[in-house]
Parts: C-alpha cells; sequence; structure tokens
C-alpha cells in the first residue's frame, strides 16, 4: 500500500526542519516501544523476586498497553489544542519519572501501578510524534520520515529483548532486571533537553476543545473489556468478568452515540469515518497488533521456561526476527510504491510462513533440542513484518485533512495498543490454560491462532485502497 498524504505545507529554504527533529522524536519513540517489550525477558526474574503469578504477570506487560491505548486519542486532541511540542515534553518527562519508578518497585502491585502511569505518559508523546512529522514533512520526505517511525518502532519491540537479556547478564550494580527500566532515565534526561531546540510547536487548525465525557467513556469501555479478559482465567471466570465484558459493550454504544450526537469537540471525529480506507487500515492494525505483543511474550516465556534459556541467550535469539525485519523495512516504502496494498498482503502471509515453521520446529525438537533451531522461522517472521508495520502505520493517516490529524494520529498511535492489549490477554490466556500439557504444546497451539491472525490481515488487506 502507498501512503497516499494529504498535501501539508512543504518545507521552504527558510523553514526546514532541524536536522535534530527525527533523533529526538524517534528515540522517544523507540524508547517506548523498547520499554514495552524489554519486559517480556525480564519477566522470569522479576516474578521470582517479586513473586508474581500469572496474572500479575499478564498485568505488568497488559497494564503499561492498556493505559497506553485508553489515553492515545484524548492525548492527540490536547496536542491539538495546547500545542503538540508541549505535550510531547510533558509525557516525555512523566514517561522518565514514571520508569524510575519501575526501576524501584518494591512489590508486583507498585510495579503494575507503574506501568499504568508509563503507559499513560507514552500516549501523551505517541500521536504528537505522529501528527508533527505529518505536519513537518511532505512528499519523499514525508514517506521516509514515517518509515523511520516504523522501523524505531520495529527495532525497539525486537532489540528490546536483546537490551534487556544483556542488562539482566550484566546485574549491573546488583540491580538486574530493574535496569531495564532504569536505563529510560539518561536517555530521557537528554532527549527532553533537547526538544525546545529541535521540535517546531504546532497546533490544529481552528479552535480545538476538549470532550472529557467522550474520553471517560472510552477509557472505561476498554478497561471494561481488557479487565476480565486478563483476571478471568485466573480467578475462573467468576460474575464480575461477564458483567464487565456485557458493561463494556455498552459503554462502546454510548461513545458511538455521544461521538456522532452530542459531542461539540468529539475525541474520534465522525468526519474520519468517511476518510477512504481509515476503517479498514485500522482494523487491519488493530488484527497485527494482536499478533504482535503477545508473540514476544509467548516467545520469551518459552524459551526462558520451556526452554532453560538465560535471559540473554534469548535475547540473541530473538536477533534473527531482527535481521529479518531489518532487511525488509528498509526497503518497504519502495516495495509498497510497486505493489500497492499487495505488499501488505505479502508481508502479513510471510509472517504467517514464519509462525507456522516456528509451530512444526517447536514439535520437532520437543524439550529436549535446542532452540537455536527455531531461528529460521523468527528470520521469516521478521521479513514479513518489515513489509506490513510501515505501510499500515502511514495508512492510517495517508488520505486525512489537516483539521484531522490529531484525531486520526490517536487512532493510528491507539490501535496497536488496543491490539496489544487484547493479544496479549487473549493468548496469554490459552497458553497459561493448555501450558500444563507442556510448554511445547501451549507455545505450538499459540503460533497456530497468530498464523491465523496473520491470514486475517493479509486477507483485510485487499479492501484496502489500490494505492
Amino acid at each position: 500500500m502507498t501512503t497516499t498524504v494529504a498535501p501539508a505545507p512543504a518545507a521552504t529554504a527558510a523553514h526546514q526542519p532541524h536536522r535534530g527533529l527525527l533523533p529526538v522524536v524517534l528515540t522517544a519513540s523507540f524508547v517506548t516501544s523498547l520499554d514495552f517489550f524489554v519486559v517480556n525477558v525480564a519477566i522470569p526474574s522479576l516474578q521470582n523476586e517479586l513473586h508474581a503469578g500469572p496474572a500479575g504477570v499478564q498485568w505488568v506487560v497488559a497494564g503499561f498497553g492498556l493505559a497506553l491505548a485508553a489515553a492515545l486519542v484524548p492525548a492527540g486532541r490536547l496536542g491539538d489544542r495546547f500545542g503538540r511540542r508541549r505535550i510531547f515534553a510533558l509525557g516525555l518527562l512523566l514517561f522518565t519519572l514514571s520508569s524510575a519508578a519501575c526501576g524501584l518497585a518494591p512489590t508486583t502491585g507498585t510495579l503494575i501501578a507503574s506501568r499504568v502511569v508509563q503507559g499513560l505518559s507514552a500516549a501523551l508523546m505517541g500521536p504528537q510524534v505522529l501528527a508533527i512529522l505529518r505536519d513537518t514533512y511532505s512528499g519523499p520526505a514525508q514517506a521516509k520520515a514515517f518509515g523511520r517511525y516504523a522501523l524505531s518502532m520495529g527495532i525497539g519491540a525486537v532489540l528490546g529483548q536483546l537490551i534487556g537479556g544483556l542488562l539482566i547478564q550484566a546485574d549491573l550494580f546488583g540491580l538486574g532486571w530493574r535496569s531495564c527500566f532504569l536505563i529510560n532515565v539518561p536517555v530521557g534526561v537528554v532527549v527532553l533537553s533537547l526538544v525546545k531546540r529541535c521540535v517546531p510547536e504546532s497546533k490544529a487548525p481552528g479552535k480545538t476543545g476538549l470532550d472529557l465525557l467522550g474520553s471517560t467513556l472510552i477509557t472505561s469501555a476498554l478497561t471494561a473489556l481488557v479487565l476480565p479478559l486478563i483476571q478471568g482465567q485466573s480467578q475462573g471466570w467468576p460474575l464480575w468478568t461477564w458483567l464487565c465484558l456485557a458493561g463494556s459493550a455498552v459503554l462502546f454504544a454510548l461513545f458511538a452515540v455521544h461521538q456522532s450526537r452530542f459531542a461539540v469537540h468529539p475525541v474520534l471525529d465522525p468526519r474520519l469515518l468517511r476518510e477512504p480506507g481509515f476503517i479498514v487500515s485500522s482494523v487491519s492494525q488493530l488484527t497485527f497488533n494482536m499478533g504482535q505483543a503477545s508473540f514476544f511474550l509467548v516467545l520469551a516465556i518459552y524459551l526462558q521456561q520451556g526452554k532453560g534459556m538465560n535471559a540473554l541467550g534469548s535475547g540473541l535469539l530473538f536477533v534473527s526476527i531482527g535481521g529479518g525485519y531489518l532487511l525488509t523495512s528498509l526497503s518497504a516504502h519502495h516495495v509498497s510504491a510497486r505493489l500497492g496494498r499487495h505488499a501488505v498482503a505479502l508481508g502479513a502471509v510471510g509472517m504467517a510462513a514464519g509462525l507456522g515453521v516456528l509451530a512444526l520446529t517447536a514439535d520437532q525438537i520437543g524439550t529436549s533440542g535446542s532452540a537455536w533451531w527455531l531461528a529460521l522461522g523468527m528470520f521469516l517472521d521478521g521479513l514479513g513484518m518489515g513489509l506490513v508495520i510501515a505501510p499500515l502505520t502511514s495508512g492510517v493517516l495517508g488520505s486525512v485533512r489537516p483539521e484531522l490529524v490529531g484525531s486520526a494520529a490517536g487512532v493510528a498511535a491507539t490501535t496497536p495498543q488496543v491490539g496489544g492489549a487484547l493479544g496479549v490477554a487473549l493468548l496469554g490466556n490459552l497458553f497459561y490454560s493448555t501450558v500444563q500439557h507442556g510448554y511445547t504444546h501451549a507455545f505450538s497451539l499459540s503460533m497456530l491462532v497468530l498464523v491465523a491472525l496473520e491470514l486475517a490481515v493479509a486477507a483485510l488487506s485487499q479492501l484496502l485502497p489500490r494505492k
């Protein structure tokens, strides 16, 4: 799928973007992506130290994603009204402080609460990055900027496992898994010092208000949906879990009615639903990301607890995904320009093939074979991933008019997090409910579910605009 972007003001010689703009905003994006995934490789260590159960583990991962998902769309509107650089800087400051709180957390509950604050902080940054790139660059420069954004997010996801493994293995100052969070503090301080100099300020044209009721409804709906999915399995699906699920459907309906009929400044502008390809791009992105976060979580647990690898060993194995991702992501915009929407289908089918190879390989090596045989399937998965992420990300913003950029950027940043939280909850339940039959069985079954999700993405991509 080729990115078709509504015209943005071209940068003139007098208003060229600061050369530090991309490094600053993409470093922040990289760190937030890294922080979502680095925790996977730290789970066995923090589980032992904090005595966290399965539900606690899922919340350490999904709590960040849920908070991020719930706050991203309102955060996009905050940037529209108060200035994108200002809200970006506020989010970066809070993210740095909450990372320190995660690294110092004495209990599982404290860690989960700090992770939620981390997610909210990342939500303040995410839509601002997309809107700043959309407004600052135009034409080929814009396509390249979005490609670099996707690359930074993808590499953060993949290298998160390796960086976490290296930090845990090094055990700097005896910090162990805590260094996975504390490493964000010096990075955040440096990037924050450069924001004012490198990042231009921008707002949405015209007067933009805040929809507090709409924000409350969408946050409540997402929480009511994901909470029972994470807690239900460990508690035997009591009545309250089913009431929450039913309540989430009601809250989503109320949100839709409020946005379309009563909101003066809606959180989700109804005009977005009339933009070409917006709905299909968003649904495709949701489906794709349901597999991403859950895949990294299940794979990390399988490698360390099922195959007995240490954090560094499993992190090194994750590099095979990164190698495949780098090969294709750097040229994804060229492939997309040539193949259009079929580039997404090609990438999704490639990921399905890689995940299928992982399932077959896990069955073949059983409990005693070397986990390094999994590298081929992981490499194939990375190759496909590199062709999917950038086109889907840019597609949500592709044809959006300037006055809708903030709302659309919020949706573009929210959708992966909603998908990730749902995926971790659903696949986490499947994995933990079948692990009594062995880690290999639980892992292989999870991979087959992910194959189905990637094939669904390939099918959905055929409904995208041709270009």
